[in-house]
């Protein structure tokens, strides 16, 4: 390819990506909101189990401020929960606090940082789109399930490009869903049911962030 590629420090610095402003309005439910994006509510999938009496997990990759895990910390609490669920966000600028909500705000990218837990729940709304190696975005993602648990993220394949310019397309679908994952191109989703190390045959050799959405 004829542009430079950017590597994960550069490309966080790059102005593409430090001014998004992805996931900060985001809402919990409603019309811009994760139930919507996602088609399901997540607190609804991490409040059965505590319902349950089971310690319940959610974990969400570029969280923006948090309004989506904020909102389902305030409910939690309401209803007594908060105790049996845990609520992690990750995303690259400072996020918000709030020391009175049970719910932890990393400031961390993606591609690196890892959790000392696993997660019944792992959400990635929109944001693969800021990431350059979003292949192992989501194979570490899917390390980090229980035997249980369940990853939703959305992820253009379009946008993964050979060295040769080419979209990685259809191969690439291939061997996702080989190597256990689902890949909806009409929703251009891809999840995963239970934990598991995934290997796939491609190397990252960088990002271009001029090359428009996705």
């Amino acid at each position: 390819m004829d542009r430079r590629l950017l590597y994960d420090d550069d490309l966080a610095l790059s102005a593409v990506v430090a001014n998004c402003a992805m996931n900060r309005e985001r809402q919990l439910a409603g019309v811009n909101s994760y139930t919507r994006e996602l088609g399901f509510n997540p607190l609804d999938r991490v409040r059965s189990g505590a319902l349950r009496g089971q310690r319940s997990s959610w974990l969400d990759l570029c969280c923006g401020t948090g309004r989506a895990l904020l909102r389902a910390a305030h409910l939690l609490r309401r209803d007594g929960l908060a105790d049996r669920v845990v609520l992690v966000g990750v995303d690259h600028f400072d996020p918000l606090p709030d020391a009175n909500l049970p719910v932890e705000l990393v400031c961390a990218p993606v591609t690196s940082w890892a959790p000392a837990r696993r997660f019944d729940l792992i959400t990635c709304v929109h944001g693969l789109h800021y990431v350059g190696d979003k292949l192992a975005a989501i194979t570490r993602a899917a390390s980090w399930l229980t035997e249980g648990g369940q990853l939703v993220a959305d992820l253009d394949l379009t946008s993964i490009r050979l060295p040769d310019g080419r979209p990685a397309g259809r191969a690439l679908a291939g061997a996702l869903r080989q190597a256990g994952f689902e890949y909806d191109s009409r929703r251009r989703r891809i999840s995963c049911a239970g934990r598991r190390d995934a290997e796939l045959s491609y190397a990252y050799l960088g990002a271009d962030d001029k090359a428009g959405p996705r």
